[in-house]
């Protein structure tokens, strides 16, 4: 299969899911033999643009016509069987759609978190889960500047949700939600469902796993309010006050919280806060973890780093909302505490680090759990078969490339992917 990817990529200043999964499921595709092919912008590169063109920029979110005219004359060149859309802000626009039906070929496009019903895509305003433009107007986000505090920066993004929104809906014959809780929120909002497959992220296998009892708790992520870093040196703070957990707390990552972890860390024996890790740092950290903590308190659309813990055999204490109630099962592969509740989360801390038996058994039912919902194998099976599915949509007579168990039917596997692939 030839699949053309299209993304604009983060700034690399910040560590980025996103720009991680879509690098991941290049690679697989390519091992597995399809031919993929990248079309992307950078973020980085508006550092470079003169004055003019930073002011510019602005006007082009909502469509850039010169990202149209070409990426269709590419896809009029090469051909591809399917275009894989990520994100699209701010270089690209949804632009892209157009060149897609300009050349005729079908799109896909995995939704990495909730930009569709929400400007700035995290669904929270102010520390609080926020639902207000979900199914109606992106007004609200603008009166609240919704996107970095401002709403000048909001209303690019607004503008760009409410003149696009039908061409999204129309323009992309298969939209991959990375957990059934981001797909309720956005059927909810009127996303057509018979469009909407839940295609969890894959994971890759690490080349470390936990082997031991583990040496410390360990939060691995941006150093922000949603992220619930907050609430996590609260609950610790009751833990200190109570004699402790036995194991220090290791705090990695940056962001707009760096200078409050950093004073908060210092002169304490409980908690190392240790920067930003590179890829290889982190996946020895987690190794060597008795539990991640996923405190987040934002509904979060999937949550990379409980699968990545779960790949290493490491249980999760996570927040019970969102994606990780699919994720984390109760009890079994991990505990989820009652979001933005601090005594919630430091006892179950405190629960996950009492019992190293029961530990080890819940970091054992991680590692099950991986190997059969977010393995790569698995994960490129997911991905070939949306594939599929989009170019026998767009071929519109239900023909198209047979199905990996030659079943030219897509129910069964449409099923699946609707009740999250998981079992």
């Amino acid at each position: 299969m030839h699949v053309l990817v299209v993304h604009n990529r983060y700034n690399s200043a910040q560590p980025s899911g996103e720009n991680n999964v879509v690098d991941q499921e290049v690679g697989l595709l390519r091992a597995a033999g399809h031919r993929v092919g990248l079309f992307e912008r950078r973020s980085d590169d508006i550092a470079g643009r003169s004055l003019l063109g930073k002011a510019a920029l602005p006007l082009l979110v909502p469509w850039n016509p010169a990202v149209r005219s070409e990426l269709a004359d590419r896809l009029r060149t090469e051909r591809p069987d399917v275009v894989h859309i990520h994100n699209v802000f701010p270089l690209l626009s949804p632009a892209v759609l157009a060149a897609c039906a300009d050349a005729g070929v079908p799109a896909v496009a995995t939704l990495h978190n909730y930009t569709q019903v929400c400007p700035p895509g995290t669904l929270q305003r102010d520390g609080r889960p926020c639902t207000e433009c979900v199914g109606s107007s992106p007004l609200p986000a603008v009166r609240h500047g919704c996107y970095r505090g401002s709403r000048l920066a909001t209303v690019p993004l607004a503008v760009s949700l409410s003149v696009n929104r039908r061409r999204w809906w129309s323009g992309v014959e298969r939209f991959f939600c990375i957990s059934a809780a981001q797909r309720d929120v956005l059927v909810a909002s009127g996303m057509p469902a018979e469009r909407l497959a839940v295609k969890h992220n894959f994971v890759p296998e690490p080349d470390a796993r936990r082997t031991g009892p583990g040496e410390h708790l360990l939060y691995l992520g941006r150093l922000a309010e949603a992220k619930g870093v907050r609430l996590l040196m609260a609950a610790w703070d009751e833990l200190a006050a109570n004699g402790g957990v036995g194991v220090p707390l290791v705090i990695a990552g940056t962001g707009p919280l760096e200078a409050e972890v950093t004073a908060w860390a210092a002169g304490r024996d409980d908690v190392r806060y240790v920067g930003l890790y590179d890829p290889a740092q982190c996946r020895r950290a987690i190794a060597r973890s008795v539990a991640v903590v996923a405190p987040s308190t934002w509904l979060e659309a999937f949550g990379l780093v409980v699968v990545e813990a779960m790949a290493a055999g490491v249980p999760t204490v996570a927040a019970a909302h969102g994606a990780f109630v699919e994720l984390v099962e109760d009890g079994v592969s991990g505990l989820l505490h009652q979001p933005g509740e601090p005594a919630s989360l430091a006892a179950c801390l405190r629960r996950i680090t009492a019992g190293r038996e029961r530990n080890q058994e819940m970091g054992r039912a991680a590692r099950r759990r991986y190997e059969q919902g977010f393995s790569p194998a698995v994960g490129l099976d997911r991905l070939v078969e949306g594939y599929r599915t989009a170019i026998a949509g767009r071929s519109g007579d239900g023909e198209g490339p047979p199905p990996r168990d030659g079943n030219t039917g897509s129910r069964r596997g449409n099923q699946r992917e609707r009740d999250g692939g998981s079992r």
